[in-house]
């Protein structure tokens, strides 16, 4: 009985040590589910949000390039500096306004208890100073001055300065047109990059559906071995095909990121119409771009440039009147009244006309260069103008022609396409060999590329159409 009773203790002993366990075990669990449902688990929503790539369009990544393109911000600072360039040409016309105040201290002459100089009379120093171009041992000057140039070189002065803005918001112009033409073909080429891997990417599904159906003509008996070695050798020249565009995406992507992003790795997704625009007519193509057309316009102002330097050089013939008045104290006290009760304060005027007179032909010099440089400009005006009747001749032709064209490869397209249904279904029949299949693919894989470099063609031709006459 004593055995039993040890034997029926022990065993409850255990249980009561399971049990221990067991709740200890279960609070423990939880305690831990309690903090896992405490914190906040992340929606799938809130981080789709996150790596939602930003959609841009044509006009977004220009305003976005704007921003951030140094050369554009550079010819924006130039063309705010010529502004102000103006504004200073044009304040040098007015009379200037100074308030003078000097002291000069001049050492006393030996002995001498009067004044050497006749204009200054000294009854407090009690010295004449030692330098006689000075009025006395102490002078204090405190006055207002008020200065004027008048001349003709001063006048061409603000036209010219207003010549060289005209010239810096041109070439503003030339430089936003220039940084649209390259957001231009960075934005179309990373679209056509895309729809060639698309392409890349159908045309390798197409060979790896036909080298199942060889595989599966061999299994019965129906073809060769050589049809699924050849289906297979096409497939794997697919499979690098999409590699090569994948990484053209990537590459495209890459240097349009860069001028739209801070950071080059930024998702984003391009948007551009689904139909091109159409091409307007060319009276109106050739009207705007005469109007509108920012290298004429620089060409324009730098000849008048020229021509205001030609006066300039000129004026050095003809003399320049300055005027000079000042309002104040010139005295041995800086007080406005003397010690002896006299007036300090006074006023002076002078009038300085200078007359040239010989220069060692440096002016004739002068005006020879500016006329050497004025020839260049009208060179320059007249060579411009030419350019831009052919650019606008070849712009429109380009585009012209790939407008004509768009129609006629969407239709090699779908002739491509309906070929390769047709001989698929032969090769099914057994009428059709494998390298007629084969030459299928490749046909219409060509035909999609050439329609999507169609598409890019036209979009870019127009674009730069556009460019060309302002529009963009």
């Amino acid at each position: 009985m004593a055995g039993d009773q040890i034997r029926v203790d022990c065993n409850a002993s255990e249980r009561l040590l399971l049990a221990g366990t067991f709740l200890l075990c279960f609070s423990h669990v939880s305690l831990y589910a309690q903090e896992a449902a405490a914190q906040p688990v992340p929606s799938p929503s809130a981080a789709s949000q996150t790596i939602a790539p930003v959609t841009i369009t044509l006009d977004e990544a220009i305003l976005r390039a704007r921003s951030n393109e140094p050369g554009f911000a550079a010819a924006v600072a130039a063309s705010r500096v010529s502004n102000l360039d103006r504004s200073i040409a044009r304040s040098a016309l007015l009379p200037s306004v100074v308030y003078h105040n000097q002291f000069i201290y001049t050492q006393p002459a030996d002995g001498a208890t009067g004044s050497n100089n006749a204009s200054a009379t000294s009854s407090t120093a009690g010295s004449s100073p030692r330098f006689i171009a000075n009025n006395a041992v102490h002078e204090y000057v405190s006055q207002g001055s008020v200065s004027e140039t008048i001349g003709l070189q001063q006048i061409t002065a603000v036209s010219r300065a207003s010549a060289a803005a005209a010239v810096a918001s041109a070439e503003l112009e030339i430089a936003r047109r220039g940084l649209v033409s390259a957001v231009v073909g960075l934005f179309y080429g990373s679209l056509a990059a895309d729809h060639r891997l698309a392409v890349a990417q159908r045309a390798s599904q197409e060979a790896s559906s036909f080298t199942t159906l060889t595989e599966q003509r061999e299994t019965a008996r129906e073809a060769a071995h050589a049809d699924v070695v050849k289906a297979q050798l096409q497939q794997q020249q697919r499979e690098r095909d999409v590699a090569d565009a994948a990484l053209q995406v990537q590459k495209t992507r890459l240097e349009l990121a860069v001028l739209l992003f801070p950071d080059p790795r930024a998702p984003f997704a391009l948007s551009a119409p689904a139909t091109p625009p159409a091409l307007g007519s060319r009276a109106e193509v050739e009207t705007a771009a005469t109007h509108l057309n920012p290298e004429l316009q620089s060409a324009m102002s730098a000849l008048r440039i020229s021509s205001l330097d030609v006066n300039a050089a000129r004026a050095a013939y003809l003399p320049d009147l300055s005027l000079n008045f000042a309002y104040g104290i010139d005295a041995e006290q800086f007080a406005t009244h003397g010690s002896d009760g006299s007036h300090n304060l006074g006023y002076s005027a002078t009038a300085t006309l200078d007359i040239p007179v010989w220069d060692w032909l440096s002016t004739q010099h002068k005006i020879r260069q500016a006329q050497i440089l004025r020839d260049v400009a009208k060179t320059t005006l007249s060579s411009t103008q030419r350019h831009l009747i052919a650019q606008l001749d070849e712009s429109y032709a380009e585009a012209s022609v790939a407008r004509d064209q768009l129609q006629s490869l969407e239709l090699s397209a779908e002739t491509a396409r309906e070929s390769l249904r047709l001989t698929r279904l032969r090769y099914m029949a057994g009428e059709a060999t494998v390298f007629e299949v084969v030459d299928a693919q490749n046909s219409l894989t060509n035909a999609e590329l050439a329609h999507e470099d169609g598409i890019t063609r036209y979009q870019t031709a127009l674009a730069n159409l556009q460019i060309l006459t302002g529009t963009i």
